[in-house]
């Protein structure tokens, strides 16, 4: 059998669209008939991502949205509402990871800034996605966290401890929405190729060292993510709540 996703009439927001995993999964569910709503820190980022959306046909609309500020995402949810009125599909992609070192030598500053975007971030996004899901009658989140929040990485403690915590989440949001009809599931990628891990895909030694550990022997592209999460989103996954989808090359075998 053939997998065709149909989105039309459908409406989505992607956090951190900007570039990466965030980009290619809004155009990919732009390309199947979704209106994407498209929200990262900067205005000017999401110009590409939207035109290129639209000049292949899609439909997407830009607002800027700094998603460890609550002035913004309040903003955010308030513009969708006014806008459209209803939200199908969240896609909670936005992060940071500003510290690699030490846990020993991170200070308050870092710890502060990537539990506000990681992990503060991603719950009021999504508890404010799902009052509208639930006014509309249901619909579906997919929170992206990362291996890490299963297995730890070298100098990536306060990052790896926010990905636990999205993952708890997401076992949390799901428990509590099923009964309004609203999926939470959680994307778990492994070292991809963007300019969020740059400070490891730049560096030969550690992204030879990084690459002998994967069983596929590379790291992944933004587009190898795209798969699972138009699974989960779609009614192909209609009994599919409260799970995690490992996409890693194989590394947590």
């Amino acid at each position: 059998m053939k997998v065709e996703y149909d989105f039309n009439g459908k409406i989505a927001l992607v956090t951190g669209a900007s570039r990466g995993i965030g980009e290619a999964i809004a155009r990919s569910l732009a390309a199947h008939g979704a209106e994407v709503i498209l929200a990262s820190r900067k205005i000017d980022a999401l110009a590409g991502v939207e035109k290129a959306i639209k000049d292949a046909g899609g439909s997407a609309f830009s607002i800027a949205c700094h998603t460890g500020e609550m002035k913004q995402i309040d903003a955010l949810f308030e513009e969708i509402q006014k806008k459209y009125g209803r939200l199908d599909y969240l896609v909670n992609n936005a992060a940071t990871n500003p510290y690699f070192g030490e846990v020993l030598n991170a200070e308050e500053s870092a710890w502060e800034k990537t539990v506000s975007v990681n992990l503060k971030g991603y719950f009021f996004i999504a508890q404010k996605a799902a009052r509208i899901m639930k006014d509309g009658g249901g619909g579906a989140i997919v929170n992206v966290a990362s291996i890490r929040g299963v297995r730890p990485g070298p100098f990536e403690g306060i990052y790896s401890i926010t990905k636990a915590g999205v993952i708890s989440m997401t076992y949390s949001f799901a428990r509590e929405l099923a009964q309004y009809n609203i999926r939470t599931n959680c994307l778990l990628p492994g070292l991809t190729d963007t300019k969020f891990s740059s400070v490891l895909v730049n560096n030969e030694a550690m992204l030879n060292m990084a690459i002998q550990a994967i069983p596929l022997k590379r790291i992944a592209k933004p587009e190898d993510m795209v798969g699972a999460v138009l699974y989960l989103l779609s009614d192909y996954a209609s009994y599919t709540t409260g799970t995690t989808v490992t996409v890693d090359g194989g590394v947590n075998l």
